[in-house]
């Protein structure tokens, strides 16, 4: 009696190894979460893809020392480091990017819109916290 694994996987190939499986999963996850936060981070200064600054709570707009487009700016800087980050270390860097995007969702919620967007970033969040799961102890 064969198997589910082995009726779905084909006759040419054996099945991979668990710990080939999520080391792809892993590296998968590393650059998604190390590239997305990189453009981001780069189109705070294009704004190409959206034009980011409607984003930005109004409570938050109303405590900013300077423009809401030099806020983003620094923002897209910290994108492209945490992104940087996760390629670099992707232990820590997977921890910053979720707790990131934690803040960006909360961000979202105080605006009264973006519910949409900001239930995406809390799985966004999700994903970048399994990163953090899957991988061995020290930062590498």
């Amino acid at each position: 009696m064969e198997t589910i694994a082995s009726t779905t996987t084909s006759s040419h190939s054996a099945e991979r190894p668990a710990y080939d499986r999520l080391a792809t999963t892993a590296n998968l996850l590393k650059f998604t979460f190390g590239l997305v936060p990189i453009v981001a981070g780069i189109d705070k200064f294009t704004h190409l893809l959206t034009n980011w600054n409607k984003y930005l709570a109004p409570v938050v707009t109303d405590i900013l020392p300077f423009s809401t487009d030099a806020f983003m700016k620094m923002v897209g800087i910290i994108e492209i480091i945490a992104g940087v980050l996760v390629l670099v270390k992707p232990k820590i860097g997977a921890l910053v990017v979720s707790l990131w995007l934690v803040g960006i969702a909360v961000n979202l919620l105080l605006t009264g819109e973006y519910f949409d967007v900001a239930v995406r970033d809390l799985v966004m969040a999700v994903g970048a916290f399994s990163l953090y799961l899957l991988l061995p102890g020290s930062s590498r």
